[in-house]
């Protein structure tokens, strides 16, 4: 049986269609893919990630656990509210998982960990836990709901759904978080677009996504949610990067902590084996869409794309894709669509931010 969100039931009574989503009863769209991706671009649009997991980690053994853990160093969080992305490797250097982690205080912390990955992600974090941290608590919260609001009006929609948020959340920076009575809200997303992503009592969530959309807030479904990351250049689990994948090949050396002294899994692998593949834009020139797995041809060698689609905001197709090292943006390369091989142009993505084109050629 498929497991449920708490605003499972509101998803159906909004028109939702419902896929299978990893497990997860989920909305694919509410009728219109296109349109709810272009309310997130020009207005607001709220999402249920309510199958992502929050785990909280706790005590004097925190910080060195997730030191430990975690490719990028939680001792950039210098304040609480303070949020790291980050890759949890394995020690082959492949990405068990890409995540977020929160500073909450001292000895305080919070992972959001992706739905397909978070029983392998729990198990594995028991595992690392041994004698050498002992005062150490991992709590998954499945008590909490997760709502993202996302869009050049989203934050004055929030403010005006929770009362006396705006005091609360107005001061915070991007990557910031912090904590508003039973919610944390956090200025974080997966859209290229401003807002926040709010987690709460599972009890609230009804009432909090119903509040939403009497403000005019849209309904948003996995349909949208792919093509907006994919047009702000964010990477998907499974596609761009997996266990078998290193980080300095699915373009996330910038989350990877090589430099500072510390030790972390993955770290020895990472340094044994320098990348020669890297991650990249592609904006197609030919007519056709581009999709996950095609084969990329390059004077360097031959890549393959790992995720692709229609950008509804560019009104052509789009692709990042793992190539030759070697490869330039600015560079035409050949696609394999079907029997045919199509014209792209090698770009640096993100392709849309604020709801604005601005992938560079090179």
């Amino acid at each position: 049986m498929l497991k449920r969100t708490p605003l499972n039931q509101a998803h159906r009574e909004m028109g939702a269609k419902m896929v299978d989503f990893g497990g997860w009863d989920m909305p694919l769209h509410y009728g219109s893919q296109i349109e709810e991706h272009h309310r997130v671009r020009r207005a607001a649009g709220m999402f249920d990630v309510s199958h992502m997991l929050v785990v909280d980690i706790t005590g004097e053994g925190a910080r060195g656990f997730l030191r430990h853990l975690l490719a990028n160093d939680v001792d950039k969080l210098k304040e609480p509210g303070k949020a790291l992305y980050s890759c949890m490797l394995n020690p082959r250097g492949g990405v068990m998982d890409d995540l977020i982690v929160y500073r909450r205080g001292e000895g305080r912390y919070r992972l959001v960990v992706n739905a397909a990955t978070a029983e392998k992600d729990l198990a594995w974090l028991y595992r690392q836990r041994d004698d050498r941290v002992p005062e150490l608590d991992i709590s998954p919260r499945r008590d909490l709901a997760m709502i993202a609001v996302q869009g050049p009006r989203a934050r004055d929609r929030v403010w005006q759904a929770i009362p006396g948020s705006r005091a609360a959340s107005e001061p915070l920076k991007p990557f910031q978080g912090t904590e508003h009575g039973q919610y944390f809200m956090a200025r974080t997303g997966y859209t290229g677009e401003d807002g926040f992503e709010i987690m709460l009592p599972a009890d609230h969530a009804v009432a909090l996504w119903r509040g939403l959309a009497a403000l005019g807030v849209a309904p948003v479904g996995l349909g949208a949610r792919d093509t907006l990351r994919l047009e702000a250049g964010m990477n998907l689990y499974g596609q761009d990067m997996d266990e078998d994948t290193s980080p300095l090949e699915s373009g996330l050396a910038w989350t990877v902590a090589l430099g500072d002294g510390r030790d972390f899994v993955g770290k020895a692998a990472l340094q044994a084996a320098p990348a020669v593949r890297r991650l990249a834009g592609l904006i197609l020139l030919d007519k056709g869409v581009l999709r996950s797995h095609q084969k990329v041809v390059t004077p360097e060698g031959q890549g393959e794309i790992t995720s692709g689609g229609f950008s509804p905001t560019l009104e052509r197709s789009i692709a990042l894709a793992r190539l030759p090292a070697a490869t330039v943006p600015g560079q035409v390369v050949q696609v394999q669509v079907r029997d045919k091989l199509l014209k792209a142009r090698i770009v640096k993505y993100p392709f849309v931010r604020n709801g604005a084109p601005c992938y560079d050629e090179g």
